[in-house]
């Protein structure tokens, strides 16, 4: 999985400013190692403006009874069938080669690789059918790493997960959920939430017909 990315960089300052500084100037945490984040076309939600649309209530009413609760990382006692169903979900979705059960495995046990704290959890019927990894402050979050179980989880439920996950932040107090990158024509349904932002490579914008158009445009 290939991203637009117009700068890189390393930090070793992890405090919750810093890192809130970093995402505020478009930086996202990467998978590649400790502290680095790429500039990206990143998305957010301003929170102090969300409100759930007609669509979002649909979703939600049709994965009603899905539930999440968050864990820390690093997870103890690894389950190896994480991974195998996050290198599952991501082939399925994207290609061969595109995530890695031991990159999968590196997030989530093993601290001094990885810049994600946080693991969600997401269950039908107390069974766990879906996962994302993502980096938590008291200021943010960013949805990083979802992945779910293509075979038995329910229709929508990729939605599902995402809109309950802002939800949850607004009401734990965040002020913005980063929700990735915009990259291409398979990004368009990040655009779909009140109160999106989006990076232009200098400053956040809210006219979402001009971003509509640049992805239109990308391969």
């Amino acid at each position: 999985m290939s991203y637009l990315s117009w700068n890189e960089t390393t930090i070793t300052d992890f405090s919750d400013s810093n890192v809130s500084k970093m995402y505020a100037d478009g930086y996202v945490f990467t998978r590649l190692s400790r502290g680095t984040m790429i500039q990206t076309r990143s998305v957010r939600i301003d929170l102090s403006k969300f409100g759930l649309s007609s669509e979002n209530r649909r979703i939600l009413k049709k994965t009603d009874e899905l539930r999440s609760e968050a864990l820390v990382l690093p997870v103890e006692n690894y389950d190896f069938k994480i991974g195998k169903l996050a290198k599952d979900f991501y082939t399925m979705k994207f290609g061969e080669g595109t995530m890695s059960a031991q990159k999968i495995k590196e997030m989530l046990s093993s601290p001094e690789k990885s810049n994600f704290n946080s693991l969600l959890v997401y269950s039908v019927l107390n069974a766990r059918i879906g996962y994302a990894i993502c980096y938590v402050s008291a200021e943010l979050i960013h949805y990083a790493y979802p992945f779910y179980d293509l075979v038995k989880a329910p229709k929508d439920i990729g939605l599902g997960m995402m809109i309950r996950t802002i939800v949850n932040a607004k009401q734990g107090g965040a002020k913005h959920a980063y929700l990735g990158s915009l990259q291409n024509k398979a990004s368009l349904y990040k655009l779909q939430f009140a109160g999106l932002e989006w990076f232009d490579g200098k400053a956040w914008q809210t006219n979402i017909e001009i971003v509509k158009k640049l992805l239109n445009t990308s391969l």
